[in-house]
């Protein structure tokens, strides 16, 4: 298969910085699209996959799957995409197509895998794929995303992520206006999940262990903030919430904030992978048939009706933009939360 060269940033190793390189794209084939990057978001994934923290990053590692656009070119058999028309790029570029949950438009949870726009397999030229921090991408239409022009384009990148993370489970577990919601941090996630929740008409609180956050939270649409650590404070919402989004990224404990539940309620966690120390302590659960889950990213077609959504309610993401040559410094103020809510990259900065 011909391939072209683009400029790119990535690391060589796990102790290395990000730098400039250049890597391999594949010419389109009849069902791909080619997408000159204009700007792509900056995930905490991004960081932990360029350092390793997760294990198995296949190196040059080229992190980047918030990736907004404009279409270069299209293949012969794309119907949907015209040269010209903005685009988005999310975190998958592939999935078996034929699995069960591929079949229900959840290729997140592909039981074959499915092929992450970055450190996932390239069935074409093999080896691995490299993601949005670069000049261009290829990506078959099918796993492109329309944009809605109306938006800010580069505060739309960090939807490609950060909003579809927290669009999924409030679409899954039915959020809507009659809804009592409540949101754990205030980050790259947490300013989302207030942001659509409202958007859909729902009550939302948040809960967090700073009270410097509240006025900020209130003015992403907050109704009400809950200091966490307060014990009065969490008295008062025993018993409330339908559903709780969960977005600390680190081990915490969830006991106190299963009894903030409501009966059939449910806590799902979308910002910690690994092991809780803390066991949950289960009595809160049987007494009140509430549940504990958890939730990654979504499907193509869900990922299309958020952004839909967000391009009605004018909904987008805190950016703070950089140049990709601060890439290493943006990661190390990420790692101190110092970022008002998340990082993009604008791409001609590149060139």
């Amino acid at each position: 298969m011909s391939t072209f060269s683009v400029k790119a940033f990535g690391a060589e190793s796990k102790e290395a910085d990000l730098k400039e390189m250049n890597i391999e794209r594949r010419e389109i084939t009849a069902n791909d699209v080619e997408i000159e990057i204009l700007y792509c978001g900056v995930c905490h994934s991004d960081l932990h996959t360029a350092r390793n923290d997760w294990g198995g990053t296949k190196y040059p590692s080229v992190p980047g799957h918030e990736i907004v656009g404009k279409i270069t070119k299209v293949g012969s058999d794309v119907s949907k995409f015209q040269v010209g028309d903005l685009a988005g790029v999310g975190c998958i570029v592939d999935s078996c197509g034929h699995c069960d949950s591929c079949k229900q438009d959840l290729e997140q949870y592909c039981e074959n895998g499915f092929t992450g726009t970055y450190n996932g397999k390239d069935t074409y030229l093999g080896g691995h794929t490299f993601g949005g921090y670069s000049q261009k991408v290829v990506v078959d239409a099918d796993h492109v995303l329309k944009v809605p022009a109306n938006l800010d384009l580069a505060a739309v990148a960090p939807l490609l992520c950060a909003g579809i993370t927290t669009w999924s489970p409030l679409r899954h577990w039915n959020v809507g206006k009659d809804s009592k919601v409540a949101v754990i941090g205030l980050g790259g996630l947490g300013h989302m999940a207030i942001k659509l929740a409202k958007g859909l008409g729902a009550e939302v609180t948040l809960f967090s262990r700073t009270p410097g956050k509240t006025e900020d939270a209130k003015n992403l649409g907050a109704d009400n903030v809950i200091i966490s650590t307060d014990d009065e404070q969490m008295t008062t919402v025993q018993r409330k919430f339908d559903l709780i989004i969960d977005t600390v990224p680190y081990d915490h404990d969830v006991n106190p904030y299963v009894n903030t539940l409501n009966v059939n309620g449910t806590l799902v966690l979308v910002g910690f992978i690994g092991k809780m120390e803390e066991a949950l302590f289960t009595p809160p659960m049987i007494m009140g048939r509430r549940s504990v889950a958890g939730s990654v990213i979504g499907g193509i077609a869900e990922t299309q009706e958020m952004l839909d959504f967000c391009g009605e309610h004018n909904i987008v993401s805190e950016i703070e933009m950089i140049k990709m040559q601060d890439i290493n410094e943006a990661y190390e103020r990420m790692l101190k939360s110092d970022v008002r809510y998340r990082f993009v990259i604008d791409m001609q900065s590149l060139s």
